[in-house]
């Protein structure tokens, strides 16, 4: 049954934001970031699933958002696996990694970025990225994003 496991996505998710002393993800370092740091990533998925859990259509609950919902997703993305460069711009998200780890390569920080298992990372506009689990087992994560259903492009589905 879904309902367990969103519920109990979303109580985890919900208290590594709100619980005082959560961790935050992993960010640049001070010295490391930089405007253009980086250009491009990798292009290509490999390796991970997506799945989308639940979602709300946001156009008859708040008024100008016709088109867009808030979603809920699992992905898992195994060892060597990626998700590819994309940009949140028209679509913020906040990614969970609930166990494993996984790091992001942005475009504006020089060296990547490790998100380890109880930290959340926020993804917004004006940076793109891509992330790839370097480690030895599977990097699980939750993402909360809302998704613009009329963007038809194939970045539009990536993290």
């Amino acid at each position: 049954m879904k309902a367990p496991l969103i519920l109990a996505a979303t109580a985890s998710l919900a208290a590594a934001l709100f619980v005082s002393g959560a961790a935050a993800a992993g960010e640049c370092p001070a010295a490391q970031m930089r405007p253009d740091a980086r250009a491009s990533g990798e292009t290509m998925p490999a390796k991970v699933t997506d799945t989308e859990l639940a979602f709300v259509g946001l156009g008859d609950q708040i008024g100008g958002l016709d088109n867009r919902r808030l979603r809920l997703r699992r992905l898992v993305v195994q060892p060597g696996g990626v998700v590819p460069w994309h940009s949140h711009t028209d679509r913020p998200a906040l990614i969970m990694t609930v166990s494993g780890q996984i790091t992001e390569y942005a475009s504006n920080c020089a060296v990547g970025i490790d998100h380890k298992a109880g930290e959340v990372a926020r993804e917004v506009k004006g940076v793109s990225h891509w992330w790839k689990n370097n480690g030895k087992v599977p990097a699980v994560l939750i993402a909360a994003d809302i998704k613009n259903d009329a963007d038809t492009t194939a970045a539009a589905d990536h993290m």
